[in-house]
């Protein structure tokens, strides 16, 4: 296998219904931060990381899987490149669910997070450039005044200030896939 092909971003490789919209062309950001805020689940929180990078950048890929794992709590998740593979840091997510007790943050946690890993996983590598995609998508799509954009600007770990997470000891379960993330779009005939 030629690991080396892997190694590049080949913007070829990516699917493209169109040119990335104008701003005059996105859905209302109120639409997007109504949504954010109501959004229950993974399945939620996605199809939003879906819908606003391809509304924004013209990009998206099918077939994604998201899996929950106790890594350690620097780590939000990882992408490991070439596989369909999201993993979650459940942990790290308990912790933002105990501290913030809000649907609200918690879903602009998970944004934050998913929208970093997809964007490397259609093939924007460099952490550099993928942190400036999400800010950009952030505040094209919920606007420069939304947790969602300030979690992109700065870290999503600021809703974690003043936790000492070093001193938090991870129970490690088995990993777990979280099943029904992508809704499929077509019935199969059978």
């Amino acid at each position: 296998m030629n690991i080396a092909r892997f190694s590049e971003f080949q913007p070829n490789r990516l699917v493209r219904d169109s040119e990335p919209k104008t701003r005059e062309e996105l859905p209302e950001i109120q639409n997007y931060r109504s949504r954010i805020e109501e959004a229950e689940g993974f399945s939620g929180v996605w199809e939003l990381v879906k819908e606003t990078v391809k509304a924004t950048l013209g990009e998206h890929r099918l077939g994604m899987l998201l899996f929950l794992d106790d890594l350690p709590l620097h780590l939000g998740a990882y992408h490991q490149v070439g596989t369909n593979n999201i993993v979650l840091n459940r942990s790290l997510l308990n912790i933002v669910e105990t501290v913030t007790k809000s649907r609200k943050l918690v879903n602009a946690f998970v944004y934050s997070i998913l929208t970093h890993e997809y964007l490397h996983a259609l093939g924007h590598i460099s952490e550099a450039e993928v942190h400036s995609l999400v800010y950009d998508v952030s505040k094209r799509c919920f606007g420069e005044d939304h947790i969602v954009t300030t979690l992109a600007e700065k870290t999503p770990w600021m809703l974690l200030k003043g936790i000492p997470l070093r001193g938090i000891a991870v129970n490690k379960q088995d990993m777990e896939l979280i099943k029904d993330l992508e809704k499929p779009n077509q019935r199969y005939i059978i």
